[in-house]
């Protein structure tokens, strides 16, 4: 039996999209994906739209060809995002202007859109999907963590807004969850005369180990679809691996330096 709640999930073609949208339409929920190349998952366990988080005009075709078919839209899950590698004073600023714009400004197009119709239905939630990393400062990850933290705090600020409405909003951080995040992440190079070559390859083969050892992805499925039974929501939730999920409160009771070289140490930067 059909549940009637509509949920729209972006970039679910593969990982945590993907593991999201078929556990979700395992509850019957009506599961319309978003992706960039719609065509090249022609078997797609569940429907799959045009979307490109980065083009307003296409985030607005988007959701109007959901509401043209279902009338209405009860969850956004903000999925859509890229990693990015490397130390800060070599990153290339394009790439940096287009991970900004798909991890944050990507989110906030497809929220604008959505809040519309969510209003007008006096209902909805919304899931933005930030990472462990937004909690963090973390070595040649600055950029990436920097645009998840960015996102904590515009769900944040829009969890006030939307306090006299209907309208939940909350923000799920995943930890090291194992899928091809690695495969699709934007490195700097690796150059033998950079003065952080020694510690930014010690870290990347660090980072791949991290997301090869990860939780599989059902686990964050799986915490979605508890979330979307819950009357109330909290301003955010956590998933990943235990000694990851304890970062927050580590970080709150050390020393700043003593937190900072633990860091460093997890990453083998001693």
């Amino acid at each position: 039996m059909k549940n009637s709640h509509v949920v729209i999930i972006t970039g679910a073609s593969s990982g945590i999209g993907l593991s999201i949208g078929q556990h979700l339409s395992s509850l019957h929920y009506q599961v319309i994906g978003t992706s960039r190349n719609p065509n090249k998952y022609p078997n797609h366990p569940f429907r799959l739209i045009y979307m490109d988080v980065l083009d307003n005009m296409s985030v607005k075709d988007g959701i109007d060809a959901v509401i043209s078919q279902y009338s209405r839209i009860d969850v956004l899950i903000n999925n859509a995002g890229m990693g990015m590698a490397g130390p800060l004073e070599e990153m290339d600023l394009e790439a940096v202007d287009g991970l900004m714009n798909t991890n944050l400004n990507g989110p906030i197009r497809v929220m604008q859109h959505t809040l519309t119709i969510m209003h007008k239905q006096q209902s909805g939630t919304i899931i933005n999907v930030a990472s462990l990393a937004g909690d963090n400062g973390l070595p040649f990850r600055s950029i990436y963590a920097a645009s998840k933290a960015a996102l904590m705090r515009v769900s944040e600020s829009l969890r006030i807004e939307l306090r006299h409405t209907p309208i939940k909003c909350t923000v799920l951080s995943p930890g090291s969850i194992k899928t091809a995040i690695a495969e699709n992440r934007y490195y700097a190079p690796l150059v033998e005369s950079s003065v952080y070559y020694k510690q930014y390859k010690a870290s990347l083969a660090d980072m791949d180990s991290h997301v090869n050892t990860g939780l599989p992805p059902i686990s964050v499925a799986i915490k979605v679809g508890k979330l979307l039974n819950k009357k109330k929501l909290k301003p955010h939730y956590r998933v990943g691996p235990f000694l990851e999920l304890l970062s927050p409160l580590i970080k709150f009771l050390l020393p700043q330096r003593a937190y900072e070289n633990l860091i460093a140490y997890f990453y083998n930067l001693n």
